[in-house]
């Protein structure tokens, strides 16, 4: 009998994980910027970020810092009692965005049902209306929890997980009349990515989703930004919806909020804070002093260093390379997105490409099956983004003709 106690491999080999993950064949030990090592001492330069989530690179000194400290004083009490980071956290990002109420969870898809389950509290017990619809949009991703995947507008995540939740309409993105033909008195919220991220590296429209933002404010309706992989600095701008000129009822992050610490937050309105009264909603560990601490850290190195500044500065910068060493090809259709979220949709899949580049020492994942998309923390340097750009314009003009299907998936 195999001891459950032993560091040893079971004698078949076989993981006791589930197999909920297509993997690489590759596991890290050492992470440092840019830069990630194998146990073989290999290096890798980065441009996936855990997708999207290592904003200031591997191992931030500053918010490792802080983690440290935190760690020798305290690290869980419950939401039941005041903590001071979590305060002083959701102080930090109430005062540079235009968010006035924040709840601290512990991921996206959390915080998309913190976000879907306000916004129907706000419009039934509130304002006294029975509305509970939630308009979401063709290839958007919300996450993984019933009502998330349920809000995602793509099929593949719901398979074999039916029957879903009601009051969830799906609607072609950038198609308007599409749009006010279902928004009814039932329409709660409208749910929106401004860039369609795991879909595809899809920016929405500007005069689109400024519209959209009208609708909401003609019919009593919500507007729901999905910041989770499009927020704290990855397009350019603290927040993907500041490029659309407008202010959301709520959006909700994750992914770079704490440089790679779980942390999830729905940030709101003012006027949103009576529908979430005690009771309303909770969660055991969101917003632990752990948590809040590296969410301090993460948002005082940004501000520090002008990361958002920079990010926008070398996103034109990689988004000019690739055009001038990769556009002409004709594996490459279209290159597109904001900032330092960019996809490069190829006119076969791609998964082969992704494993060539790892032999090579560039990490990079898809965003679908023929978009590579490029991800590279938010303090990338110009060398690293030649030496980056280099490697794929040698994997295009080496492996395009011959890309399969095999190989892992991002999701």
């Amino acid at each position: 009998m195999t001891n459950p106690m032993s560091n040893e491999p079971s004698a078949t080999n076989e993981s006791a994980l589930f197999p909920s993950y297509a993997r690489y064949p590759l596991a890290f030990v050492k992470g440092k910027g840019s830069y990630l090592w194998d146990a073989e001492g290999n290096k890798y330069l980065d441009f996936m970020c855990g997708l999207a989530v290592t904003n200031l690179g591997h191992a931030p000194e500053p918010v490792a810092a802080k983690l440290k400290e935190q760690l020798d004083q305290l690290w869980h009490t419950s939401n039941l009692f005041q903590i001071p980071n979590q305060e002083k956290a959701a102080q930090m990002l109430t005062s540079i965005t235009s968010g006035d109420a924040v709840f601290f969870c512990n991921s996206g898809a959390e915080a998309n049902e913190a976000a879907i389950k306000l916004a129907r509290k706000y419009q039934q017990k509130i304002k006294g209306e029975e509305r509970y619809e939630i308009i979401t949009f063709t290839q958007s991703f919300h996450g993984r929890t019933l009502a998330t995947l349920t809000a995602t507008g793509q099929d593949k995540v719901k398979e074999g997980f039916h029957p879903l939740p009601a009051g969830f309409i799906t609607v072609p993105l950038n198609d308007l009349d599409a749009l006010q033909k279902v928004i009814g008195p039932h329409t709660a919220a409208i749910m929106l990515e401004m860039i369609q991220a795991e879909g595809g590296v899809y920016p929405a429209e500007v005069a689109y989703v400024q519209a959209v933002a009208e609708l909401c404010k003609q019919h009593g309706v919500l507007l729901i930004i999905d910041e989770i992989q499009t927020g704290m600095g990855r397009t350019g701008k603290l927040l993907a919806s500041e490029h659309y000129g407008i202010e959301p009822d709520i959006f909700t992050l994750a992914k770079g909020l704490a440089s790679g610490f779980p942390v999830g937050a729905m940030v709101g309105k003012a006027y949103l804070k009576e529908a979430f009264t005690a009771g309303s909603h909770g969660s055991t560990f969101g917003g632990t002093p752990l948590a809040t601490a590296a969410v301090i850290a993460t948002l005082e190195t940004m501000q520090e260093q002008n990361v958002v500044q920079h990010a926008a500065e070398m996103g034109d910068y990689l988004m000019q390379q690739l055009e001038d060493k990769l556009s002409s090809h004709p594996f490459v259709i279209e290159i597109r997105g904001k900032g330092l979220m960019i996809g490069i949709e190829c006119t076969a899949p791609i998964n082969e490409l992704i494993l060539a580049g790892q032999k090579k020492g560039l990490l990079f994942v898809s965003a679908g099956p023929n978009v590579i998309r490029l991800l590279p923390n938010l303090l990338i340097t110009k060398e690293e983004i030649d030496h980056a750009v280099t490697i794929l314009s040698e994997l295009i003009q080496e492996h395009a003709p011959v890309v399969g299907t095999a190989g892992a998936n991002s999701n």
